[in-house]
């Protein structure tokens, strides 16, 4: 018999290849993440009751980085490490197949469009945060990968916005009114009326608004959302309401197009799921959990080509209520509102309990195909 093949009594029958594949899976079992906290002109002195963070001096809390490469790993194996250096060390662990696609791609191109291409830079593939406005946000823009990486950057930044509270007439400005001109915008920033060619969006909780590359947008008072984006944090500012911060006029004029695909995305009904949004760089769905649910029955669709869903990294986020994660080889895990869980493409099975009014949101990464959308009109 082959070393491989000796079984341990107690073990029903395992044999030891099985059960060292069942420990190292362990070692990458769903494991919460410790917010970190962003210092905004514009944000509130209160999170409750997303978090129990208040600011008494210094500066406002504008947002809460959930997956930043600086947040740190809360539970599991790796707790205590940053979620940057984690990627850094296990990329195919965390990502699965999706990473040696993306470091193949990476060869043969000066820069992998992918939002998982941040992944070989020690970086985590998207970068998901809950805005705080009490006061409005500038007026800005942000780049695509192209005008990103013609200035040094590695990619650009395509966010998408749900909606986790909204107070009566909340609203977003996403986009240019219809027919406005660049050199209307240049007249806007230095007269500052900037604000009169901006489509502005009333918001309403569960709602999803994508904002791609090169949309003018800001956030105004009055809603809590849930952003997902490209891991970058690059904003060029184009009127921020005299607050004394540094403006990127001719940047954000280069990088701004009159006409994008940003507003409202309508939700799509699927089995067990509501897909919110679908794009070239991420996935939103908010996920049923009837009681409890099994985790295979979490993945989505598989790619092209495949007969299954493949494994691949999920971050899932308690948009209310609580939930609980149990598996049979690691602890138990309760989310509460606010948190956040990724689980590893490498993570052992494990199920889902609804405690009390879950509301769950699953985030997942994607790699863009050259000239082709993704579920966007």
């Amino acid at each position: 018999m082959a070393w491989h093949e000796f079984c341990f009594p107690g073990e029903k029958g395992k044999t030891l290849m099985e059960i060292i594949t069942q420990f190292a899976n362990s070692a990458w079992a769903p494991f919460r993440i410790t917010p970190w906290f962003a210092e905004r002109v514009w944000g509130c002195r209160d999170l409750h009751p997303w978090y129990d963070r208040v600011v008494e001096d210094g500066e406002p809390i504008g947002e809460a980085w959930l997956t930043g490469d600086q947040c740190v790993v809360a539970s599991g194996a790796h707790a205590g490490q940053t979620l940057g250096a984690l990627f850094a060390e296990a990329p195919e662990e965390l990502l699965g197949a999706a990473a040696r696609r993306n470091e193949a791609a990476a060869r043969s191109s000066k820069a992998a469009p992918c939002s998982i291409e941040a992944a070989a830079r020690s970086a985590s593939p998207l970068l998901i945060k809950v805005i705080f406005a009490k006061e409005k946000l500038s007026v800005q823009v942000h780049p695509d990968d192209k005008v990103a990486q013609k200035y040094g950057e590695p990619r650009g930044k395509t966010e998408c916005w749900y909606v986790l509270d909204a107070e009566p007439g909340a609203q977003v400005a996403c986009g240019l009114k219809l027919g406005v001109t660049l050199d209307q915008v240049k007249a806007g920033i230095e007269a500052g009326t900037l604000e009169n060619s901006l489509n502005l969006l009333p918001v309403s909780r569960g709602e999803m608004i994508f904002v791609d590359a090169g949309t003018v947008h800001s956030i105004w008072p009055g809603s809590i959302l849930l952003e997902t984006q490209q891991n970058c944090d690059l904003t060029y500012r184009m009127y921020d309401y005299g607050r004394g911060r540094p403006l990127h006029i001719q940047k954000s004029l280069e990088a701004t197009r009159l006409k994008t695909r940003a507003g409202k995305i309508p939700p799509r009904i699927l089995p067990g799921r509501t897909l919110l949004m679908e794009g070239d760089y991420f996935r939103v769905e908010r996920i049923e959990v009837a009681g409890s649910r099994a985790s295979a029955s979490l993945l989505g669709p598989a790619l092209p080509g495949q007969a299954e869903p493949e494994p691949g990294l999920q971050y899932l986020f308690t948009a209310a209520g609580t939930a609980r994660i149990a598996g049979a080889r690691f602890e138990p895990l309760e989310l509460p509102m606010g948190s956040i869980l990724a689980v590893p493409a490498a993570s052992p099975e494990f199920v889902v309990e609804d405690l009390l009014g879950l509301n769950l949101i699953r985030i997942t990464p994607c790699c863009p195909v050259p000239n082709q959308g993704r579920g966007l009109p």
